[in-house]
Protein backbone atom coordinates (compact mmCIF):
# COMPACT_ATOMS: atom_id res chain seq x y z
CA UNK A 1 0.00 0.00 0.00
CA UNK A 2 1.03 3.58 -0.61
CA UNK A 3 -0.46 6.73 0.86
CA UNK A 4 -0.90 10.14 -0.79
CA UNK A 5 1.00 12.52 1.49
CA UNK A 6 1.14 15.75 -0.50
CA UNK A 7 1.01 17.27 -3.98
CA UNK A 8 2.96 19.80 -6.02
CA UNK A 9 1.89 22.07 -8.83
CA UNK A 10 4.20 21.61 -11.82
CA UNK A 11 4.57 23.29 -15.22
CA UNK A 12 4.69 21.57 -18.59
CA UNK A 13 7.05 22.75 -21.34
CA UNK A 14 4.17 24.67 -22.96
CA UNK A 15 3.62 26.69 -19.76
CA UNK A 16 0.39 25.02 -18.61
CA UNK A 17 0.29 23.55 -15.12
CA UNK A 18 -0.77 20.25 -13.59
CA UNK A 19 -0.69 18.63 -10.16
CA UNK A 20 1.54 15.71 -9.21
CA UNK A 21 0.55 13.60 -6.20
CA UNK A 22 3.35 12.69 -3.79
CA UNK A 23 2.97 9.09 -2.60
CA UNK A 24 4.89 7.26 0.10
CA UNK A 25 5.33 3.54 0.68
CA UNK A 26 5.44 1.74 4.01
CA UNK A 27 8.18 1.98 6.59
CA UNK A 28 11.44 0.19 5.80
CA UNK A 29 14.39 -0.49 8.08
CA UNK A 30 17.79 0.19 6.49
CA UNK A 31 21.24 -0.53 7.93
CA UNK A 32 23.51 2.53 7.96
CA UNK A 33 26.94 1.98 6.41
CA UNK A 34 28.44 4.67 8.68
CA UNK A 35 26.96 3.82 12.08
CA UNK A 36 26.05 0.15 11.53
CA UNK A 37 22.67 0.98 13.11
CA UNK A 38 19.21 0.61 11.58
CA UNK A 39 17.11 3.62 10.71
CA UNK A 40 13.51 3.93 9.50
CA UNK A 41 12.76 5.35 6.07
CA UNK A 42 10.12 5.17 3.34
CA UNK A 43 10.30 5.42 -0.45
CA UNK A 44 8.53 8.39 -2.05
CA UNK A 45 7.68 9.37 -5.60
CA UNK A 46 5.34 11.63 -7.57
CA UNK A 47 2.45 10.58 -9.83
CA UNK A 48 1.15 13.00 -12.47
CA UNK A 49 -2.58 13.66 -12.26
CA UNK A 50 -5.43 15.43 -13.98
CA UNK A 51 -6.80 16.75 -10.65
CA UNK A 52 -7.02 20.38 -9.62
CA UNK A 53 -5.41 21.60 -6.38
CA UNK A 54 -8.65 21.36 -4.39
CA UNK A 55 -9.08 17.69 -5.33
CA UNK A 56 -5.41 16.95 -4.55
CA UNK A 57 -5.80 18.50 -1.08
CA UNK A 58 -8.85 16.30 -0.46
CA UNK A 59 -6.93 13.17 -1.54
CA UNK A 60 -4.15 13.59 1.06
CA UNK A 61 -4.27 10.56 3.36
CA UNK A 62 -5.86 8.28 0.74
CA UNK A 63 -4.31 4.81 0.51
CA UNK A 64 -3.86 3.00 -2.81
CA UNK A 65 -2.87 -0.58 -3.51
CA UNK A 66 0.56 -0.95 -5.08
CA UNK A 67 4.15 -0.19 -4.18
CA UNK A 68 7.04 2.13 -4.94
CA UNK A 69 9.84 0.36 -6.77
CA UNK A 70 13.35 1.28 -7.88
CA UNK A 71 13.70 1.65 -11.67
CA UNK A 72 16.92 2.08 -13.65
CA UNK A 73 17.18 5.21 -15.78
CA UNK A 74 19.71 7.39 -17.58
CA UNK A 75 22.37 8.78 -15.21
CA UNK A 76 21.64 12.20 -13.71
CA UNK A 77 23.18 14.50 -11.11
CA UNK A 78 21.51 14.81 -7.70
CA UNK A 79 22.61 17.28 -5.02
CA UNK A 80 21.87 16.38 -1.38
CA UNK A 81 20.24 19.54 0.04
CA UNK A 82 21.50 19.09 3.59
CA UNK A 83 25.18 18.54 2.69
CA UNK A 84 25.58 19.96 -0.82
CA UNK A 85 27.19 16.68 -1.92
CA UNK A 86 26.70 15.96 -5.64
CA UNK A 87 25.89 12.37 -6.64
CA UNK A 88 25.39 10.67 -10.00
CA UNK A 89 22.32 8.42 -9.78
CA UNK A 90 21.10 5.84 -12.28
CA UNK A 91 17.73 5.04 -10.73
CA UNK A 92 14.45 6.61 -9.76
CA UNK A 93 11.48 5.43 -7.76
CA UNK A 94 8.14 4.80 -9.50
CA UNK A 95 4.65 3.84 -8.34
CA UNK A 96 3.56 0.39 -9.54
CA UNK A 97 -0.10 -0.67 -9.15
CA UNK A 98 -0.68 -3.95 -7.32
CA UNK A 99 -1.66 -6.13 -10.30
CA UNK A 100 1.08 -5.05 -12.71
CA UNK A 101 3.63 -7.79 -13.40
CA UNK A 102 7.40 -7.25 -13.46
CA UNK A 103 7.52 -8.17 -17.16
CA UNK A 104 5.11 -5.34 -18.00
CA UNK A 105 7.21 -2.90 -15.97
CA UNK A 106 10.44 -3.98 -17.70
CA UNK A 107 8.70 -3.80 -21.07
CA UNK A 108 7.48 -0.27 -20.41
CA UNK A 109 10.98 0.79 -19.37
CA UNK A 110 12.61 -0.49 -22.55
CA UNK A 111 9.75 0.67 -24.79
CA UNK A 112 8.86 4.09 -23.42
CA UNK A 113 7.17 4.82 -26.74
CA UNK A 114 4.51 2.29 -27.67
CA UNK A 115 4.72 1.21 -31.29
CA UNK A 116 1.64 -0.01 -33.09
CA UNK A 117 0.44 -0.69 -36.60
CA UNK A 118 -3.02 0.19 -37.78
CA UNK A 119 -5.27 -1.45 -40.31
CA UNK A 120 -5.60 1.24 -42.98
CA UNK A 121 -8.78 -0.39 -44.30
CA UNK A 122 -10.49 0.57 -41.03
CA UNK A 123 -10.21 4.28 -41.83
CA UNK A 124 -12.43 6.31 -44.13
CA UNK A 125 -10.84 7.20 -47.45
CA UNK A 126 -13.33 9.93 -48.31
CA UNK A 127 -13.46 11.76 -44.96
CA UNK A 128 -16.99 10.52 -44.16
CA UNK A 129 -18.10 7.96 -41.60
CA UNK A 130 -19.66 4.94 -43.32
CA UNK A 131 -21.23 2.54 -40.85
CA UNK A 132 -21.01 -1.05 -42.03
CA UNK A 133 -24.04 -3.03 -40.96
CA UNK A 134 -23.55 -6.71 -40.18
CA UNK A 135 -26.07 -9.23 -41.54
Amino acid sequence: MVRIISYKSRQREDGTSFCALEVQGGIEMVLSHKTNQYYATAKKTFISSTFDEETCKALIGTEMSGSIQKQECEPYEYVVRETGVSLILQHRFVYVPENVSDSIIKSSISNSITKFESDLEAFSKNGKYDAVLAD
